[in-house]
């Protein structure tokens, strides 16, 4: 197979058309294409007068192995043509084979703590591999999760510490867009594992070849339920309501784990422990800190969502094309540079979406977004959030580099928007013409209607905000009409406070054995843990920790293999 990228064509176009194009593109005969196979899919929009889809495609052609050597040879400077690369995935062990792991009565099964998606494709990567791991989450199943959230939100239920928009199976992505993109380059071949896995529990295949894949809040909970079948299937064993107090350790300088201790007081004996609890265990952070397990403060953002009518992102990204259907609903990323050093920048962008309340803790409140498959509501949203740097924390902590301080810091803007919200879990909003003239809002007026569940209370957003993100916002609103005009008119909403944009501090492990350096058997990962952000990166690092666990069972158990393996680590 060939991979040709970068072939444009018209929005409306036909699949005739298409076939057509790649003949062109290669100088070959029509019936020289057997067939073509997409791989990605994107949109070129920055002509609104001509926008064009963007294809890479794995083609099927009737040529010999010379001839596609000669066609190769003369396209050798083009970098959009080249062989197919090979994204097969490959377990680095499988137990009970020769030379590797081997599966007997003493050998202690894995642990992992959190069932999102760093913890889930730890778990399903260990359960492939014959390890039978149990995992420990401390919510409940997707589907009572979903019931407490949805009835916390519409104001029929209570609000629950253990479940609810950030803790429960599938973490806080299964409340959110589904959004299966990163910010950085990942291993192609893990790339392609976590969507084929999530295809095979029941996501759409579109994701296989989607520019920037979502899922939607509604099918991730068909998603989760089938990441627990098959791991259940392969011998692991999931567990909820099972909330990790603390580690079991070794006495003495080793420091190696030996196990778990769950709040009940059980005990579960493991000398692997993949530890994926998400950005807002926050008594989870303190109990590992207690423990002397090592950590470090780091960066990230705090600010408010901005809600704008869907149709005003739409014609600004599309022009006259806003509502064909090969476009959906348009998304927007923005950033301002503040001098100083300050950056505003929009994250999580949900098209079609809803704001939603995402508090973990009682007596505090916590914006988000989240979207269905369809991403059909009116309103889009996005957080607009500013950087937090370490100076920004030194007086929340005990003493420099106090790994918490970003916990109190995020702790108390919650809580003032808890009261500047009433009280009750409403969030307080402001339309933005207010907000730039440093006035409160006091009431509904033309514009947007407010998406935001529990319910949202009119006032002053500097209330709940350090001075430093307010300034740096009321700079960079101006500065984004100018992209998107109508982004920061006098009909349009803010709510606050988004402040769980990453986990505020990072748990140290190896960069190449993936674990923690002073507390040998833990192998802390994901966005909790410091080292994704988001569903895609969360869950390649969840096979990163699996593949690890299982090198260093190699290790243990094969001394004197190279690099402690028999098998190739592909």
């Amino acid at each position: 197979m060939l991979r040709l990228s970068e072939l444009k064509l018209p929005l409306d176009h036909s699949d005739a058309e298409l076939s057509a194009a790649i003949c062109r593109r290669l100088l070959l005969p029509p019936q020289a294409l057997r067939g073509h196979q997409l791989v990605k899919c994107s949109v070129d929009a920055r002509r609104h007068g001509a926008i064009a889809l963007v294809y890479s495609l794995d083609l099927e052609l009737a040529l010999s192995a010379a001839e596609q050597r000669r066609l190769l040879k003369r396209f050798a400077g083009d970098p959009h043509l080249r062989p197919a690369p090979d994204t097969r995935y490959q377990v680095v062990a499988r137990a009970g084979e020769p030379g590797s792991i081997l599966a007997d009565e003493q050998l202690k099964r894995p642990v992992v703590v959190g069932a999102g998606p760093c913890g889930y494709f730890a778990a399903l990567l260990l359960a492939q591999m014959g390890l039978r791991p149990l995992l420990l989450e401390r919510g409940k199943p997707v589907k009572q999760r979903s019931a407490d959230t949805f009835g916390f939100w519409r104001g029929n239920q209570p609000f629950d510490p253990e479940s609810n928009a950030q803790f429960g199976e599938g973490g806080a992505g299964t409340f959110s867009d589904g959004k299966l993109y990163s910010q950085v380059s990942e291993d192609p071949r893990l790339v392609r594992k976590v969507l084929e896995e999530l295809v095979a529990a029941g996501a759409n295949a579109e994701i296989l070849t989607l520019h920037r894949p979502h899922i939607g809040t509604f099918k991730l909970a068909t998603v989760v339920r089938g990441l627990r079948a098959g791991i259940e299937a392969l011998g692991g064993e999931v567990r909820f309501g099972s909330r990790v107090q603390e580690l079991v350790l070794e006495p003495g300088p080793s420091r190696q784990v030996r196990g778990v201790r769950l709040i009940s007081g059980e005990i579960i004996a493991s000398d692997h422990v993949a530890f994926a609890p998400g950005h807002s265990a926050r008594d989870s952070f303190a109990a590992l800190h207690g423990q002397g397990v090592a950590m470090e403060p780091k960066p990230f953002a705090i600010g408010v969502r901005i809600e704008h009518p869907q149709q005003l992102i739409d014609r600004a990204r599309w022009g006259a094309a806003a509502g064909h259907p090969r476009l959906g609903a348009a998304e927007y990323k923005l950033v301002h540079h503040i001098p100083g050093g300050r950056d505003v920048y929009s994250f999580c962008m949900c098209p079609g979406g809803l704001v939603v309340g995402a508090t973990s803790e009682p007596g505090c409140v916590v914006t988000n977004g989240m979207s269905q498959h369809s991403r059909n509501e009116r309103n889009a949203n996005s957080a607009l959030v500013v950087n937090v740097t370490l100076e920004d924390l030194e007086p929340w902590g005990r003493f420099p580099g106090d790994p918490l301080a970003g916990v109190a810091f995020q702790r108390h803007w919650e809580r003032r928007a808890f009261e500047a919200g009433g009280g009750d879990y409403r969030a307080p909003a402001q339309w933005v013409g207010d907000f730039l003239a440093g006035r409160g809002s006091e009431g509904v007026r033309e514009g947007i209607t407010a998406s935001y569940q529990p319910g949202i209370r009119f006032g002053q957003l500097d209330e709940c905000l350090p001075d430093f993100v307010i300034d740096a916002l009321r700079q960079a609103l101006p500065a984004f009409e100018r992209r998107i005009p109508g982004y920061s008119g006098d009909g349009i909403l803010i709510t606050g406070v988004e402040t769980r944009t990453s986990s505020p501090l990072r748990l140290n492990r190896d960069g190449t054995t993936k674990e923690s350096t002073n507390t040998p058997g833990l192998f802390p990962g994901g966005e909790g843990a410091g080292y994704a952000g988001g569903i895609l990166s969360a869950a390649v690092d969840g096979i990163r920790l699996a593949e690890a666990i299982a090198v260093n069972l190699l290790r243990l158990q094969h001394p004197g293999a190279p690099d402690g393996s028999a098998c190739d680590p592909a």
